[in-house]
């Protein structure tokens, strides 16, 4: 294979950071199979004309079976809402495609499991969009750890925190019902905290938390004047079926300790998504909106000499470093993504498995149903 032609099914924010890395990829990373921006796809016609247009789609499509069916296309990329990707991603590879899936990976474990099974039935190669995984500096961190630089873990902290919805006239958007988005802030970003943590410190073993909505009922989007920024009469408000907030505390499977946050009610936290790993050698800590910074501590300095060392991890020596600029000049969200579209024609060229992929989405889930069961028992609750 020395071209992979790709079918993107999703346009709007996540097809517009894919189809960059799709356009970006070879420029930076030089390799042996070219992806081929074949046709995207999308519900409205207008909307994923203009889409294929501005972004360097050579088609676009509203029917996705038509588009999985395609005797051309090599790569099924599954960036839509939740509900849909358990469909399309047994369909894609049902037909042989390899796939890519945004996270988190189902709305539930049991089509998680699906997912899965179906993928390594086809023999497929399949990637789960956790691109926060591909950032430098948590690539660094992670070469930290196996080095033992933080040594045994006792804690690790992870959060991300936003405030897009806090006003209560905020309309009542796809992911705010659980029949399209499966959970709310925790299956959306929370589900991002649980893959990093999994990535950084390994697996889960029993989790408690809890779930909750602090706006209960929002105006239905286009039922009269006064749905989101308009004047005039009140807007019909329909109830929102998913949790604003969630918390929980977590056990590890290296006898450390977690606690975790995702909020989209936090004023001021545009995407605060931030780590903290402390061991008896080390500690690490991350914020991705400063994602060109690392800080480490070195427990070993002589006293006197301790303190957070923060580092600029855009060096070559540093994870994806040497594709990019000189020393100091930052990167930015869009690369990830790139980085992540470089790994999967990596794995595709040397036929392996790309990371992270839908066994780390089954594993991701387990933990968000974990939690769901947790906020209903008020226990402590294992992975299934």
């Amino acid at each position: 294979m020395t071209q992979a032609n790709i079918a993107l099914i999703g346009y709007k924010f996540m097809g517009k950071a894919h189809s960059n890395a799709y356009r970006q990829v070879r420029r930076f990373f030089p390799g042996k199979i070219e992806p081929v921006m074949k046709v995207i796809c999308g519900r409205d016609r207008a909307g994923v004309e203009a889409a294929a247009r501005l972004y360097g789609w050579e088609e676009a499509e509203t029917d996705w079976r038509k588009v999985v069916e395609r005797s051309d296309i090599d790569v099924v990329d599954v960036s839509t809402p939740g509900n849909l990707h358990h469909p399309m991603a047994m369909a894609a590879a049902a037909a042989g495609k390899h796939v890519i899936c945004e996270k988190p990976l189902a709305n539930s474990l049991a089509d998680a499991k699906e997912m899965l099974k179906a993928v390594e039935k086809a023999g497929v190669k399949h990637m789960l969009m956790h691109n926060y995984r591909k950032i430098p500096a948590v690539g660094f961190a992670r070469q930290l750890i196996e080095e033992g630089r933080v040594g045994r873990v006792y804690h690790y902290h992870g959060a991300y925190l936003q405030d897009w919805i806090m006003d209560p006239n905020f309309p009542l958007v796809w992911r705010l019902h659980k029949n399209l988005a499966g959970s709310g802030t925790l299956g959306d970003i929370g589900s991002h905290i649980i893959d990093l943590a999994r990535y950084l410190n390994g697996e889960f073993t029993a989790v408690t938390g809890q779930l909750t909505t602090f706006i209960k009922e929002r105006p239905i989007p286009g039922s009269g004047e006064g749905a989101w920024g308009a004047k005039g009469a009140k807007a019909r408000r329909g109830k929102v079926t998913v949790d604003d907030e969630a918390n929980f505390l977590a056990r590890f499977k290296n006898s450390s300790n977690g606690v975790f946050e995702a909020s989209r009610f936090c004023g001021g936290r545009r995407n605060f998504n931030v780590f903290e790993i402390y061991g008896d050698k080390g500690a690490i800590a991350f914020n991705l909106e400063h994602m060109n910074w690392l800080e480490f501590y070195d427990c070993t300095d002589r006293p006197g000499r301790q303190g957070f060392k923060k580092i600029n991890v855009t060096e070559a020596v540093h994870p994806y470093g040497g594709a990019w600029w000189p020393p100091g000049h930052i990167i930015g969200y869009e690369h990830t993504f790139i980085h992540a579209i470089h790994d999967f024609l990596v794995a595709l060229e040397k036929d392996v498995m790309p990371s992270p992929n839908f066994r780390d989405g089954v594993a991701n889930q387990a933990v968000l149903d974990a939690v769901e069961r947790s906020a209903r028992s008020g226990s402590w609750e294992k992975m299934k």
